[in-house]
């Protein structure tokens, strides 16, 4: 019974490598409204209407009985509240947290700022083609480095430009630093099994195509079973211990390099393929940086290592020889991505971004000491800038930058003030463009395909255990921009007697109410 469901939750959603990287998104006519006024404390939960009667009667339903709505929908246009309930209750955001991480890194960052990857060589090359030194592979942060769509080979450019040198051999080591960002490579609040899933890899300062690999267990005839990963540069070793009775299991243990593969696959079942996280992601890096040299002919004499805060690297800091850097897209580009397919990853070291440059002003008012980590910093530089929008310690409470820790509290309205904000700065069309979009795209591709909401409702999802939000922007049939904020916590989905999910699902719902917001104001 525990192995099953062990397994259940080892291998539930990630028989998939991650979706594609957009280099951009498609442009979208701007919503156009005056300065929108957003609601006090004061406003009434909503004006009698038909949209109002329409949700309660939804959000009335028996199944909901034990369940958690927070709701909050305002004119972009008049700052009217057109429904509210529970809008000002603390709610589990889940990925909706993603909209403040963006929020805050195009104020801080602006949305052309990019992060580079860099090799770096302790000592010049000499006339014989010899490096008698360390290469040095320094991660500058950069989520996308080995994206498809953006920079797959970014290591034969490495390593072509040090052929370009004459470089023929290294004597010293290949060094992957991650110390840019000081801090484990994960969000606070994230739990043990979410570390070794596509979902919840590392977010250190250096890493690349997504700090993920490709599992694949398949069948020999009728004995279970052998396993493949891919890439095979991923510094994960594995123990098959396959063969038993028991569901196919892959479980590798906090900070280990072993995956254990056990139990079996179904008969009928010739193969699988699974995605998951990789014990280092500097040293992956690394790995593929040393495959790239020696297609060059390039020898390297010495070890490939890495070095992980709370370590330091002294040779970066004294002005080695720049050999070649790797920049990543554009900010507004990367938050394509982040939104529209809900990246935990890149989410987390954009906020780890923006607490880097805090903390090298040095300046969290908020607490008696100094952060200690980059994401601390970036955690102070977000209340910082909630506070400065309107939104109080009170109503938004981050761990980390995903939505992932079920730390994370946050109120319907602080959300829908959020986008209002948004919504009067310049960037506006960065964060709304980057948003999935119903029926289209990203997160909501299959969600809301007919109707209203299609091709209207631009919203971030989210999804935790008994939590689902959808906030965003939509436009009702009168042609008024609306702000709004969906949050369903506490909701066990109904199952048959079976324990199989009956539907309406809890994303068929957040749904439902978003159409009918569409719809309002339908003559």
């Amino acid at each position: 019974m525990v192995a099953a469901l062990v397994a259940a939750l080892l291998l539930g959603g990630c028989a998939t490598a991650p979706p594609p990287k957009p280099v951009a998104a498609p442009r979208r006519a701007p919503i156009s409204h005056p300065l929108p006024v957003v609601p006090n404390a004061a406003s009434p939960r909503h004006a009698p209407s038909s949209l109002a009667d329409g949700i309660d009667a939804y959000l009335s339903q028996p199944r909901f009985a034990h369940a958690q709505w927070g709701v909050d929908v305002v004119s972009l246009e008049s700052g009217a509240t057109l429904y509210r309930r529970n809008a000002d209750s603390l709610f589990l955001p889940a990925s909706n947290a993603k909209l403040y991480t963006a929020a805050l890194a195009l104020q801080a960052l602006g949305a052309d700022a990019r992060f580079s990857t860099t090799l770096y060589a302790t000592a010049a090359p000499r006339a014989d083609g010899t490096l008698a030194g360390d290469l040095i592979l320094y991660g500058g942060g950069d989520p996308s480095l080995g994206d498809p769509g953006v920079s797959p080979d970014w290591a034969d450019r490495l390593a072509a430009a040090l052929a370009g040198r004459g470089v023929k051999r290294v004597r010293g080591d290949l060094v992957a630093d991650d110390t840019y960002f000081a801090g484990p490579p994960f969000g606070d609040g994230w739990e043990a099994l979410d570390l070794q899933t596509d979902y919840g890899a590392q977010s250190g300062a250096l890493g690349v195509q997504d700090n993920v690999v490709r599992v694949k267990v398949a069948r020999e005839g009728s004995r279970c079973c052998t396993l493949a990963i891919d890439p095979s540069h991923s510094g994960m070793r594995v123990a098959n211990l396959t063969g038993s009775a028991a569901p196919l299991s892959l479980y590798r243990p906090p900070g280990s390099d072993v995956l254990y593969a056990s139990g079996s696959l179904r008969t009928d079942v010739p193969q699988r393929t699974f995605t998951r996280s990789v014990p280092d992601g500097a040293l992956f890096a690394a790995n593929r940086l040393r495959q790239a040299l020696a297609q060059r002919g390039i020898a390297l004499h010495g070890r490939v290592r890495a070095v992980h805060w709370p370590e330091t690297d002294d040779a970066v800091g004294n002005h080695p020889t720049e050999i070649a850097g790797i920049p990543s897209p554009p900010l507004s580009q990367l938050l394509v991505h982040m939104l529209k397919h809900s990246d935990n990853r890149y989410a987390q070291m954009l906020l780890q971004q923006v607490g880097t440059r805090t903390a090298h002003a040095g300046v969290c008012d908020d607490r008696a000491e100094p952060p200690q980590t980059s994401a601390d910093w970036g955690l102070c530089a977000m209340r910082a800038f909630l506070g400065r929008i309107g939104i109080s310690n009170g109503e938004a409470m981050f761990n980390d930058g995903s939505g992932l820790s079920r730390q994370d509290l946050v109120t319907p309205a602080a959300t829908v003030k959020l986008l209002a904000w948004v919504a009067r700065q310049p960037f506006a069309n960065v964060l709304r463009d980057a948003l999935p979009v119903a029926g289209i795209d990203g997160t909501l591709q299959y969600r809301m395909r007919d109707g209203a909401a299609s091709d209207n409702v631009q919203a971030k999802t989210g999804t935790l255990t008994h939590v689902y939000t959808l906030s965003g922007f939509v436009i009702d049939a009168a042609g008024q921009p609306l702000a709004f904020s969906l949050m369903l916590n506490r909701y066990q989905r109904p199952t048959d007697e079976l324990g199989r999910n009956i539907q309406p699902s809890p994303q068929s719902d957040l749904d439902a109410i978003a159409t009918m917001l569409a719809t309002h104001g339908a003559n």
